[in-house]
């Protein structure tokens, strides 16, 4: 049975599941970890590191290491969020070649769907050594809010990872088939989702192996980044305070400051007061180097962080309304995201909703393990070996087309389920048209260049008329896997022309591939990289212990009649295992290794026999 993986691909952490034998499973690495820092950085020697290697050389590394990617995902580089964010990071955004955001580290320059690869590059390679075989397949979550121009992002990131995306699955639905997986229930459930960058609300319906998502809403720019980013300002302001030195000029001071803060958060979801204590924090000059120490209190966390938290819950209340629904028609809530474990968050969504918050589901690998199960479905074809679920999701935001006067006219609202189809009926706008260009846009603003253009086409051949004659019937058709189809008929003429709108990352066909072929590269350069150290280790603990036993057999050898020879063998054995690890020869590596091993076996029996007996043997 071919195996897929459910990825949870946050902005802070990623974690990846499979359904191993009917029961969806949590992989974890070689060190234990459940989840991955998604983290990237680049070495000065051009290595990359991934993970919690990242993470650990972040502080002294702080320009070349990339943390909340997920955050610029298909987002353009002129964007009001992109051009704000810039200044806060550490690593530099430059503008991409098709107003997209890419990333400068070191002497290259990377698109986010790469960096996302790189992450999801070693989330494959974790799963692959647990199974002991390649696993290709995928299904990846995204925020709820995400624009297909996202969505697309997130899948060209698996392909260039080698993985191929069977689905892209909102996060909440992914929580939510968790969550009732094989369980008889009968529920209207709401997922919180509060994570390391994004924010948000999904209703579900919960029924008969059914999971129909009724409404969903969200800030794709609101998690736990900000709540860090607020305890970091307030650090930076107090050290100003009482040494009148700023040190955000200091980018590894402020990353130790950033760290400190999120270690200073989670610690405060524990206990009440925490110690932020930062030694040599920065230098300034003339041998003058400022320490800090803070307390930090739940209480001041609480104060400088509410107003996030009241953001989540006013999108909560407008979803709700929206919906047509009331608080007390939920029956249970459920709570995912590292940042949904803060106990004023915890306080206050149990609050709004009137009931306290199911604890039956882990926040950080939820929404992997739904992913996971959405997955067993879709490859599983034998009915008794099925999950037994059927997903109805909603299209996140509306669709439709620009309108005469730059308006957005929507033909299909957000939250509609999917397949869904609608029509309508526009005339012409000028006398004598023969042409109309059918502009596709995806948002929520009256005005359609404030939304994203998903696509566009002109019907052409329209009958010359006075303006308000001819009508055109436009049609959106949205499948079950989200692919949109547009259509425009002219009922009179029998003319017609359509698009299947197709989203787009900000990459070509062309970028997507010769990145996939770039990451390939380097992986199998990474793998020879990795056996060339392993050589050279080997190679050079031989060496050493050939050494070490050489003037222990020395005089034994140089009285038998073989000796001179196989004490010349040895010394150029020696010889060359030094010029191969000079010159770092694979080949001659492995070549040596076998010489060194017959010397090394050689040389040990010698070195036994040559030995002065013990005191038991002479007695």
């Amino acid at each position: 049975m071919t195996r897929v993986l459910g990825i949870d691909l946050g902005t802070t952490y990623s974690c990846v599941a499979v359904v191993e034998d009917g029961v969806p499973l949590v992989i974890a690495n070689k060190g234990g970890y459940r989840t991955m820092p998604s983290m990237v950085a680049m070495t000065a020697s051009g290595r990359r590191l991934v993970g919690h290697l990242a993470k650990r050389q972040a502080i002294t590394n702080p320009q070349h290491t990339v943390y909340a990617v997920k955050r610029f995902i298909g987002r353009k580089w002129n964007s009001d969020l992109v051009q704000t964010a810039r200044d806060s990071l550490p690593f530099e955004l430059v503008e991409g070649p098709h107003n997209d955001v890419r990333i400068k580290l070191r002497d290259e320059t990377f698109s986010i769907p790469e960096i996302s690869a790189m992450v999801l590059t070693e989330i494959k390679r974790v799963v692959d050594e647990y199974f002991g075989n390649p696993c290709s397949k995928a299904v990846i979550t995204v925020p709820a809010y995400f624009n297909d121009g996202q969505r697309q992002a997130t899948k060209d990131a698996g392909k260039i990872a080698g993985l191929d995306v069977l689905r892209i699955v909102n996060e909440p639905t992914a929580a939510a088939l968790a969550y009732g997986f094989g369980k008889q229930i009968e529920k209207l459930v709401a997922v919180y989702d509060l994570g390391g960058g994004t924010f948000d609300i999904s209703l579900l319906e919960i029924g008969g192996g059914v999971f129909e998502v009724l409404a969903t809403a969200g800030d794709t720019f609101l998690g736990g980044e900000d709540f860090d980013q607020r305890i970091a300002d307030w650090l930076v302001f107090n050290f100003a305070k009482e040494n009148d030195a700023d040190p955000r000029g200091d980018l590894m001071a402020m990353q130790r400051i950033k760290d400190a803060a999120e270690k200073a958060k989670c610690e405060l979801s524990f206990q009440n007061e925490v110690e932020i204590n930062l030694p040599f924090l920065f230098s300034a000059g003339k041998n003058k180097t400022l320490h800090f120490q803070k307390l930090l209190n739940r209480a001041k966390l609480e104060d400088l962080t509410v107003d996030l938290v009241e953001r989540t819950i006013e999108i909560c209340e407008r979803t709700l309304r929206e919906a047509g629904l009331k608080t007390s028609d939920i029956s249970d809530v459920v709570m995912v995201g590292g940042q949904s474990r803060m106990p004023m968050v915890h306080r206050m969504v149990a609050k709004f909703f009137g009931r306290d918050p199911s604890r039956n589901v882990h926040p950080d690998e939820v929404v992997a393990l739904g992913a996971a199960i959405q997955g067993y479905a879709l490859v599983t074809e034998q009915p008794e070996k099925s999950t037994g679920t059927l997903l109805l999701d909603v299209t996140p935001l509306s669709l439709g087309i620009m309108i005469v006067g730059g308006y957005f006219q929507i033909l299909i609202e957000k939250n509609t389920t999917v397949p869904t189809m609608a029509s309508h009926i526009f005339t012409t706008v000028k006398d004598g048209q023969t042409s109309v260009k059918i502009m596709v846009f995806q948002g929520e603003s009256k005005v359609a260049s404030e939304n994203e253009l998903l696509g566009e086409f002109i019907l052409t051949g329209l009958r010359e008329a006075p303006r308000g004659e001819v009508e055109v019937e436009v049609t959106f058709d949205i499948s079950a896997d989200g692919i949109v189809s547009v259509s425009a008929h002219d009922h009179e003429t029998g003319r017609k022309q359509s698009i299947v709108v197709t989203a787009t990352s900000g990459l070509t066909q062309e970028e997507i591939r010769r990145m996939a072929e770039d990451n390939r590269d380097y992986l199998l350069e990474a793998a020879q990289g990795e056996q060339l150290e392993k050589m050279k280790s080997s190679v050079q603990g031989l060496v050493s212990e050939v050494q070490r036993l050489y003037p222990v057999v020395k005089d034994v050898m140089a009285a038998s009649s073989f000796g001179d020879d196989a004490l010349k063998k040895a010394d150029s054995i020696l010889e060359r295992s030094r010029r191969a690890l000079e010159r770092e020869d694979t080949e001659a590596l492995e070549s040596c290794i076998e010489d060194l091993k017959r010397t090394q076996d050689t040389f040990k029996a010698l070195a036994t026999r040559s030995a002065p007996p013990t005191d038991g043997e002479n007695s």
